[in-house]
């Protein structure tokens, strides 16, 4: 029994991309605890004692050799800006990743933090040893930084998941596999096959490229369809009307009810963003085109799941030949030397 849209709407990943393309707000998260505040003001004291201290330094209130005085100049820093990024990740922790309903990724998300955490405070105390530390370790990390911070776009903006097809660059396959650095693709079509068959290749690609490159997914949870068509040549003077009936009724009948039924469904859906769901026909489509050729186009134009459009395409073609082929005189395809 194909769901109904409020089954559909109420999914995890359909609900988040109703919001984000209809700009619904979320429900407001959690309110800091007294315990959360407790945190917030010892962070707060800290930072202005070590700012009062740097202050006492500078004016040399307390005398201490030069070398001394460079020494504990810059752990009064340290520590000053060890305590500004936990105070900010613990401001992100409660007022923006308390906000996140679903709990894996807010599990996943508070992991990251706490990552990006302990490798700022590490930079920190490198800086603090070593006066060039931090520009020699700004320098190693630097590609693999900008692949990690992608990493984290991915997982918050999900422009691609494990599962969805996507293009990128000159890249094309189905996600296996998203890591800290690189995204893994199980390739189709590619260099030795044509068509949507996989290659049997693996693509990896740093996670930077997501930021510099367009991605092209073709797995939308508010619509996981594609447009296809099939073409075929024809006279002017070919009977339309018949070529027409013929191949909506061959192709409705090779989509099924149910796969027009699920289609009607994501386009209820749609009408609640601010696409036009107006455009999406959950029916075959014929039109004609006229050719440069001097033949007119006989195009159906239809709906399908992005991993079965190459087979749908292939039994289709067939049948619609054979249905097609059986009035010659009405279709009139080019042949021989006219083709």
């Amino acid at each position: 029994m194909a769901e109904t849209v409020e089954e559909i709407s109420r999914k995890p990943e359909i609900r988040k991309e109703l919001q984000r393309a209809t700009g619904e707000k979320r429900s407001e998260g959690v309110k800091p605890r007294g315990k959360d505040k407790l945190w917030f003001i010892i962070h707060a004291l800290v930072l202005a004692g070590c700012v009062a201290a740097y202050v006492i330094l500078g004016w040399k209130l307390i005398p201490l050799p030069q070398s001394t005085l460079g020494i504990v100049g810059r752990i009064l820093r340290g520590t000053a800006l060890i305590v500004i990024v936990l105070a900010v990740a613990r401001a992100i922790s409660v007022y923006a990743l308390g906000r996140i309903e679903d709990p894996s990724t807010r599990f996943t998300l508070q992991r990251i933090m706490h990552l990006v955490v302990a490798l700022a405070m590490a930079v920190i105390a490198i800086s603090i040893i070593f006066v060039n530390g931090s520009i020699i370790i700004g320098l190693a990390v630097q590609t693999p930084m900008k692949s990690f911070i992608a990493w984290i776009y991915i997982l918050v903006r999900q422009p691609f998941r494990v599962g969805d097809r996507i293009q990128i660059g000159d890249a094309t396959g189905d996600v296996i596999d998203v890591g800290y650095l690189d995204t893994t693709l199980w390739e189709f079509g590619g260099k030795y096959i044509s068509g949507d068959h996989p290659s049997g290749r693996l693509i990896k690609f740093p996670n930077e490229k997501v930021l510099d490159e367009i991605v092209y997914n073709y797995s939308w949870p508010l619509f996981p369809y594609i447009w296809n068509e099939i073409k075929f040549y024809v006279a002017f003077n070919a009977d339309l009307e018949f070529i027409a009936s013929t191949m909506q009724k061959i192709t409705e009948e090779e989509l099924g009810k149910e796969m027009i039924a699920r289609v009607q469904t994501f386009r209820d859906l749609l009408a609640r963003t601010p696409v036009d769901e107006l455009e999406v026909h959950e029916r075959p489509r014929v039109i004609f085109r006229v050719n440069e050729n001097t033949w007119l186009e006989a195009i159906v134009r239809y709906l399908v799941p992005p991993r079965e459009a190459g087979r749908v395409k292939t039994r289709l073609i067939k049948k619609l030949l054979a249905a097609l082929n059986v009035a010659p005189d009405k279709v009139m395809f080019p042949s021989g030397a006219n083709r």
